[in-house]
């Protein structure tokens, strides 16, 4: 049989668990990653911006390209490779517009009846403001372009809308991203993760297994959004009834809907859900798998990723049958850098990475490390992700957090509270 290279774009933890999970795959020789991390092996350091050079190593190390993080493909990377005749996993620039614009989003959900919470667009600071002077609290602002994640205040105050509007409009805290913003109704209820493999133009979508994710800085789901300070699969909040509603109500919706407009999405359709009183409302699409959702997702795989990616980018998804998962539950853990999502410093060593990598249920993903001399030390927010997998939720939140004890920098955090909100749930696999 004849291998081929993968070349993963991107630096962070969900990078580091797509070449750990693609290296598996018997079809694949080798992976790069570029421009990866201090952790992730056949690092390359190319920006993902560097379209030109990127492609050049594609195109001169044979190698098939799964692209990870969402700028470059909102930027439109998939169409240079496309272009250069170079075969890559990801969503064209066009596609790429469910995620980089959360009004698009919101009013191709309204346009196909995708269940989503009601909401109001402005472009002007001033009629944002006067708007949520005159509305019910709680409420949600969002920046409409992309933010890492960072870009969405939950507002439960006049005040704190008020100066959520300010950071985005005024102060651009997020730069052209809050040029325009989102005011929407609070949903209340359980957040979800789901991540699909999708092709509509042969209307094959094939879902991954279910996560949750830990968006705020803080235990209790308190203070700043952040990227995910952590995330578990299965998530039990997402029963057969559920995933049924997720199946007809939005994902069939979606294919329709981007059809109709002509459009053509490849790649993965990763939504954020709020399951509220049984119905389960998009907060979000995405268009790249979700980080740190990918963590646990990955591990409990059983089926070979590749093969599920290739058969995307080369129109055979439909010869595909659904992946096949491990019963087993798995968490990750993501430890970051004191300050994060503000500032923060960087180069602090790193210790106890050797120990953990002994941890016989556990594996560390690399997010924000490089490599200095002999050492690994931080060079991001997040930093980490300790995945650990165990036959329940509880004994893989048990085994992670053992394994996170293992690992120490100056200045380290982590929630302390990740995978409990499966615990009032009967868990199932």
């Amino acid at each position: 049989m004849n291998r081929t290279n993968v070349l993963v774009i991107g630096s962070g933890g969900r990078e580091h668990a797509l070449v750990w999970k693609l290296q598996q795959s018997k079809q694949v020789h080798t992976v790069f990653c570029a421009p990866g991390n201090g952790g992730i092996p056949n690092s390359v350091p190319i920006n993902v911006s560097d379209f030109e050079g990127l492609t050049a190593f594609a195109r001169r190390n044979h190698c098939f390209t799964v692209v990870g993080p969402e700028e470059p493909l909102t930027k439109g990377i998939v169409d240079h490779f496309l272009k250069e005749g170079l075969a890559a996993y990801g969503v064209t620039k066009e596609a790429a517009i469910a995620e980089s614009s959360k009004i698009w989003a919101r009013r191709f959900m309204k346009q196909n009846d995708i269940p989503h919470p009601s909401f109001e667009a402005f472009e002007d600071p001033t009629a944002a403001t006067a708007y949520v002077k005159n509305r019910a609290l709680p409420i949600v602002v969002k920046a409409d372009g992309l933010a890492s994640g960072k870009g969405v205040a939950v507002c439960r105050t006049e005040k704190s809308a008020l100066e959520a509007i300010n950071d985005m409009m005024v102060k651009r805290r997020f730069g052209n991203s809050g040029e325009r913003i989102l005011v929407e109704d609070m949903l209340v209820g359980e957040e979800a993760s789901y991540m699909a493999i999708v092709d509509t133009k042969t209307r094959r979508c094939i879902p991954l297994a279910f996560s949750q994710d830990h968006k705020p800085i803080l235990d209790g789901d308190e203070g700043p959004n952040t990227g995910g300070m952590g995330a578990y699969s299965p998530a039990p909040v997402i029963d057969s009834e559920i995933q049924a509603k997720i199946e007809s109500d939005i994902t069939e919706k979606f294919i329709d809907g981007i059809r109709s407009a002509n459009l053509e999405f490849k790649g993965t359709l990763y939504l954020g859900l709020m399951v509220s009183e049984g119905v389960p409302y998009v907060l979000e699409f995405n268009v790249r798998f979700g980080d740190p959702e990918t963590q646990p997702v990955v591990v409990r795989m059983k089926s070979d990723l590749f093969e599920y990616l290739e058969a995307c980018v080369n129109d055979h998804l439909t010869d595909m049958a659904n992946i096949e998962w491990s019963p087993q539950a798995a968490v990750c853990v993501v430890m970051t850098s004191s300050g994060y999502p503000g500032q923060y410093e960087k180069g602090k060593v790193i210790t106890g990475l050797d120990e953990a990598a002994r941890a016989k249920n556990a594996i560390v993903f690399h997010a924000g490390t490089s490599q200095k001399g002999s050492n690994i030390v931080t060079s991001g927010g997040r930093v980490l992700g300790v995945t650990a997998l165990g036959d329940t939720i509880p004994r893989a939140i048990e085994e992670a957090y053992q394994t996170v004890g293992l690992i120490h920098w100056e200045g380290e955090y982590h929630r302390k509270d990740i995978g409990r909100k499966a615990l009032s749930h009967t868990f199932a696999a």
